[in-house]
């Protein structure tokens, strides 16, 4: 059959965007989003029929509103207008979106979209906080973007494709948006990532996939292998990772095609990162695809150079004076000069000719990396990094750190207090702190510490959310969760001494701990500012609970759930509190209760009623602690019935009417779903076959 236009779907792909990345810097505060509209731009000059995003679109899990503004500006310039859309949507709308307008935003009748773009989200824009929104489902909602490929539960996911057709191209687009990558590699592991197919005509669908994980692997567990994916899928887009390999590589042993298109905008002045950043046009006519990069021009350029003082033949012998500070910093001057007259003369060199005499480029980014370990019996007289980096202001865009100095450490053998292996010395010799986890330093940290009460891996992913999704709640919350927990665990063991007390609580926090590694506690959550109301409308489809009372769940309480399941019910009895019908309570300043108070609650109630006032240290909890506490601690039997098996449990959802049909010019056919025959694992290679039934 003859190639034409009319049987090609031209795909722009683009990643990690980044839009709102060092806004509040005065010389590089625009530099994301006027990359971003610059590959807008380029989709709306190509005529492309789509545009793929594969996550990380903000930099920020809540966009200022100035990003939000330029993001939504730049969509709506370039992907608005009366041009027809030629792709023909043939999967279910509803399965693939999952919004409050169930179907691709090219066929909104109220809206002209030419140009349809299609996203999932990144480690940046990842959903959270009331309702479990992320900003792409504001870009959703207003009718400018596809928001697929959702994660909801990262222990239990299902990729099912969207399905796109062009003449006799048919297209299948799977989308997986970023989950942590430690627990997508266990889910992967455990066979619980189901991948669904086209139940007719297989053969004949492009399979197109976009990731936002991890593809190296920086430790064990923490990335994404290519041999985990299908062999069925075609060309992988592997979002995440910033630098550009815009060229797909063949994998010979799934016998699929990956494409890292790498950022748009440099967020650490790495080696990745001055690698030239590029978007590439992708054109698939049947079971065959072709890739054509672009090399984005509105990028700062960025040139990096790391040298070693002691084999630099300028210095030689510069070690031996007593005073040398002059001299090299003359000669580092005179590199950082060259760095800056080459990257200006680069950046020159790939804008259009035309422009060329009217263009000036743009202050350049400069980081020059210097080894400054001098031979035995001498030494290298540095200057303060800071102060070296000031001498170029108005020649660099980032005048505080265009120098970094590191000594290069001698080989020792060092081991942690629980014999875990460290990477090699090479490796750590080229981490800095733009490449260090927050979790690994926490980890490090408390390897030699001795808690008692706060578990230790919680405790690195509640540091990792107050820094890295700068979740300024997150540290608060965890600390009151876990004493919450402790408390609860006390006062429901009613044969711990006072002298065992301490001992309890660590048995217990230990407890936690294994807990948390093996997935029954999920990440800390964001504050609740005040409990929904029974009719909240969790799906924002605009229908209500039918039912007064009615729990409706979002994922976050949702994860609250399964967090309390391992925890025993509170037993009635064992409060204290006197809930007799009728009776007064003590108010909350009444003091703790001793192990004696805690054994006669068995007793009636005036006993009980003078032993409060006898004792000091009773504590009494009023109705509000109360209703904080069950909030933290839900009891089973307010809750709705949890199904035995974890495989087949679900979140309770309020009753949803049926939306009317569409008219004809909407209506989209549905195709059936199959599920590929093997499972990948690292432990059983091709791994089980899948076994549920085909989704219809």
């Amino acid at each position: 059959m003859p190639v034409s236009d009319a049987d090609t779907i031209r795909i722009l792909v683009a990643t990690d965007s980044h839009v709102g990345y060092n806004e509040r810097d005065p010389i590089r505060g625009d530099d994301s989003w006027k990359s971003f509209h610059e590959v807008m731009c380029l989709a709306k000059e190509r005529d492309v029929d789509m545009v793929l995003l594969a996550g990380d679109l903000f930099h920020d899990n809540k966009p200022s509103r100035k990003s939000m503004y330029q993001v939504m500006r730049s969509l709506r310039m370039n992907c608005f207008g009366d041009k027809p859309c030629e792709l023909e949507m043939l999967s279910d709308a509803s399965e693939n979106f999952q919004g409050a307008f169930n179907h691709v935003n090219y066929e909104d009748p109220d809206i002209n979209v030419a140009i349809p773009v299609f996203s999932i989200h990144g480690n940046h824009d990842d959903p959270s906080g009331e309702g479990h929104l992320a900003a792409l489902d504001l870009l959703q909602i207003s009718g400018l973007v596809n928001y697929y490929g959702r994660t909801p539960e990262s222990d239990n996911i299902s990729v099912k494709p969207v399905l796109l057709q062009k003449g006799h191209t048919k297209l299948a687009l799977y989308g997986m948006s970023n989950v942590r990558d430690e627990r997508l590699f266990r889910t992967f592991r455990d066979g619980k990532v189901k991948f669904f197919q086209p139940s007719t005509q297989k053969s004949d669908w492009f399979n197109l996939m976009s990731v936002h994980q991890n593809h190296h692997a920086y430790t064990e567990t923490g990335y994404l292998p290519e041999n985990f994916l299908p062999d069925f899928l075609d060309l992988i887009i592997w979002g995440h990772e910033h630098e550009c390999l815009i060229e797909p590589r063949y994998n010979p042993e799934m016998a699929f095609h990956v494409m890292q298109p790498g950022s748009s905008v440099a967020t650490s002045l790495m080696p990745g990162e001055a690698v030239p950043k590029h978007v590439a046009i992708v054109s698939i006519t049947g079971k065959e695809f072709k890739c054509e990069p672009i090399r984005l021009k509105s990028v700062r350029p960025f040139v990096m150079k790391e040298i070693v003082l002691s084999e630099d033949r300028a210095l030689k012998d510069v070690w031996k004076l007593d005073n040398n500070r002059v001299t090299i910093t003359r000669h580092l001057i005179d590199i950082v000069e060259k760095l800056i007259a080459d990257a200006k003369r680069e950046w020159l060199s790939y804008q259009d000719e035309a422009d060329d005499e009217e263009l000036e480029a743009p202050l350049p980014l400069i980081r020059l990396r210097v080894e400054y370990a001098a031979p035995e019996g001498g030494r290298y007289d540095c200057e303060n990094p800071q102060r070296f980096s000031n001498r170029f202001v108005g020649k660099v865009a980032n005048v505080n750190d265009v120098i970094q100095f590191y000594r290069k450490k001698a080989i020792v053998n060092r081991k942690l207090t629980n014999n875990a292996e460290l990477p090699e010395e090479s490796i750590l010799a080229q981490l800095s702190l733009d490449t260090v986890k927050v979790e690994q330093l926490v980890r490090e940290f408390l390897t030699a510490q001795s808690l008692t009460i706060l578990p230790q891996n919680s405790f690195g992913d509640a540091v990792s959310q107050f820094v890295d999704k700068d979740d300024k709640h997150a540290m608060e919350m965890f600390v009151n969760e876990s004493l919450a927990n402790q408390i609860k665990h006390l006062l429901d063991s009613n044969d711990v001494e006072e002298d065992d007390i301490t001992e309890a609580m660590d048995h217990y926090r230990s407890k936690l701990e294994e807990m948390f590694a093996a997935g029954h506690l999920k990440k800390t959550k964001k504050a609740k500012l005040k409990p929904k109301p029974d009719t909240w409308d969790s799906d924002l489809d605009g229908e209500w609970a039918d039912q007064p009372g009615a729990l409706i769940h979002t994922d976050a309480e949702a994860e609250e759930d399964e967090d309390i399941a391992a925890i025993p019910p509170k037993k009635p009895a064992a409060r204290g509190r006197g809930k007799a019908t009728g009776t007064t309570r003590k108010p909350a300043a009444a003091s703790k209760k001793t192990p004696a108070a805690r054994g006669t609650r068995g007793k009636k109630k005036a006993v009980e009623e003078e032993e409060d006032e006898n004792e000091d240290d009773v504590i009494m909890i009023d109705d509000d602690d109360d209703d904080d506490e069950e909030e933290l601690f839900v009891r089973p039997s307010r809750t709705a019935k949890k199904p035995t098996s974890k495989a087949a449990s679900t979140r309770t959802k309020s009753p949803v009417r049926k939306a009317p049909a569409r008219s004809a010019a909407t209506k989209q056919s549905k195709l059936n779903f199959s599920q590929p025959t093997t499972q990948r694992s690292p432990a059983s290679g091709r791994g089980k076959k899948a076994q549920e039934p085909d989704i219809r």
